[in-house]
């Protein structure tokens, strides 16, 4: 049955971290920088990579997408979170609740994907050197970037419509700083059952699959390091790899904490918490942890501030 016509709430009210009117403003120039370090960081990576040639590799490629995917990813809850912690309404509308929700889950997504295609790239470097360059082209490398971003922005459109078919008839009260599936299967007002479960196994779905390819790949890349007879190559590459499952251990035991079950009962809080380490501080550690600590991209990253010093003395 269509009940788009019981839909009686036109807006909903996030409300973010309730606190002092002190503590907001705080809470707004805290996340303010954080913003701005993560915009700054991250596009940083995508300028390089874009201005120097030299390496314009696979593995560079992967992560100029993943630091622009972070860009975007952070662009669809921070700002009007920062926008909600100096309002008095903290109010958005029934459509820009859901499309937020739709570019939410789609980054996301997105981001499960490639973070596979990433260690899928490192296996082949580490495991098979010599049918590295066949086997990873460019092209095809570009493609199954293409191909994740694609995916990941087609997975959530059916369940969210049907989510936006119930009857949603007040409360209007979000506590959360983002429209999520939870809290907004909770403001129904009859229960959904079988859109919960379709949600919880279609998330179960990409994050198993997809943390389990990312696991195998780097068991395969630690077998392989362990027979380096260089000590010193050894240390790289297990520095890179606890790198790289540092960050993939993060943000994928936050989202199974939140959305294998999305009802299951979490309290706002944790909820919040949990989502702001996926959604905001991964993308500021990210840069740290994947790329400005590589060598070539500081070597790249010096190279262009010379550039730049002298094209501004001429």
């Amino acid at each position: 049955m269509n009940m788009s016509g019981v839909n009686t709430v036109t807006e909903f009210i996030l409300l973010s971290f309730p606190c002092s009117r002190e503590v907001q403003v705080l809470l707004f120039m805290l996340f303010s920088v954080s913003y701005i370090l993560t915009l700054v960081g991250n596009g940083a990576i995508v300028c390089v990579v874009r201005l120097d040639h030299r390496i314009h590799t696979p593995m560079y490629i992967l992560l100029a997408n993943f630091s622009f995917l972070e860009i975007c990813y952070i662009n669809t809850t921070v700002p009007n979170m920062l926008k909600n912690f100096l309002s008095e309404t903290k109010t958005i509308s029934f459509t820009a609740c859901f499309l937020q929700f739709y570019f939410f889950f789609s980054m996301g997504t997105t981001e499960t994907f490639l973070l596979p295609l990433m260690a899928f790239d490192r296996y082949l470097a580490i495991c098979r050197p010599l049918h590295y360059p066949t086997i990873m082209s460019i092209p095809l490398c570009m493609n199954l970037v293409a191909l994740c971003w694609v995916t990941g922005f087609l997975c959530y459109p059916v369940p969210i419509y049907f989510i936006t078919q119930l009857p949603f008839c007040g409360p209007n009260t979000i506590d959360h700083f983002v429209c999520d599936p939870g809290p907004l299967l909770a403001l129904s007002c009859i229960p959904a059952p079988g859109i919960e479960l379709s949600c919880s196994i279609l998330s179960s779905l990409i994050i198993f699959i997809t943390f389990f390819f990312i696991l195998g790949s780097y068991t395969l890349v630690l077998r392989a390091v362990l027979h380096v007879p260089s000590a010193a190559g050894r240390r790289k590459a297990f520095s890179t790899c606890g790198s790289h499952l540092a960050v993939v251990s993060l943000f994928y035991g936050t989202l199974m904490v939140m959305y294998i079950s999305p009802t299951s009962g979490n309290p706002a809080g944790i909820q919040k918490i949990v989502t702001l380490l996926y959604s905001s501080v991964t993308p500021l550690v990210n840069p740290l942890i994947y790329s400005l600590r590589n060598t070539d991209m500081k070597a790249a990253l010096r190279k262009i501030q010379m550039c730049t010093k002298i094209s501004q003395s001429e």
